[in-house]
């Protein structure tokens, strides 16, 4: 399943483009203005954005821009204005494409599987840097060549972290890929638990980690800096 945030005020043409396109492949989330949009990035990822551009509370080119400095999600920009300079300030702002509206939704399908198809990525299965091996498949993990014993969280909380490097996860990230069937019977303090046991086996000094570093009021980041 690959998720699609749709940013648009018009209630009838998003629930159009989610009733036409949504399938068992394709998730689509509905915001009608930038604060919702950012409430959700914050709850959960997305494989592929659609942002309109002119919004009731502000521009889809701002925050895009804004998205754009923290992470390379796939964005393409949804609007009613053709013109070239607008066509410039989209793509340089950030996107990755430009949809005018009106459209057809054959078209729209084709432009959505082209970004998704552009940022899939193959499964990472190993993560190979000094003084860490890390072997997804095997679930074999090692650090200075000792063996590491993960639990399952462990090694969840450890994919997405190693697989993002330098990009802040947020809480709501980080808990939604661990527990994907569902958090609401998930303890609060689980993740908190999980990277505390995480540190322990991976940090020299885990009072003061060197690689999973707490972005305080974000989340958590690996940082790359430190191999």
């Amino acid at each position: 399943m690959q998720y699609i945030l749709v940013l648009e005020d018009d209630t009838d043409l998003a629930n159009g483009i989610r009733l036409a396109l949504g399938n068992d492949e394709l998730s689509f989330t509905l915001c009608r203005t930038i604060r919702e949009a950012e409430n959700m990035l914050r709850q959960r990822s997305f494989d592929l954005l659609i942002l309109d551009i002119n919004l009731p509370d502000g521009s889809g080119l701002e925050l895009c821009r804004e998205i754009r400095r923290s992470t390379r999600i796939p964005i393409a920009l949804l609007t009613a204005r053709d013109m070239e300079l607008d066509i410039v300030a989209g793509l340089e702002s950030g996107a990755d494409d430009y949809i005018t509206k009106p459209f057809s939704l054959m078209v729209l399908r084709a432009r959505i599987r082209a970004l998704l198809r552009r940022n899939t990525r193959e499964a990472v299965s190993e993560y190979c840097k000094d003084p860490f091996h890390f072997c997804f498949e095997t679930m074999e993990f090692s650090k200075n060549g000792r063996l590491l014993d993960l639990s399952k969280t462990e090694q969840r909380i450890l994919y997405l972290l190693v697989t993002h490097p330098g990009q802040i996860l947020t809480r709501e990230q980080l808990m939604n890929h661990v527990w994907p069937e569902g958090t609401e019977y998930v303890e609060d303090n689980a993740l908190s638990v999980g990277i505390r046991r995480l540190r322990d086996k991976l940090e020299e000094n885990p009072s003061s980690p060197q690689f999973i570093k707490t972005i305080y009021g974000k989340g958590y980041v690996w940082e790359p800096s430190s191999l």
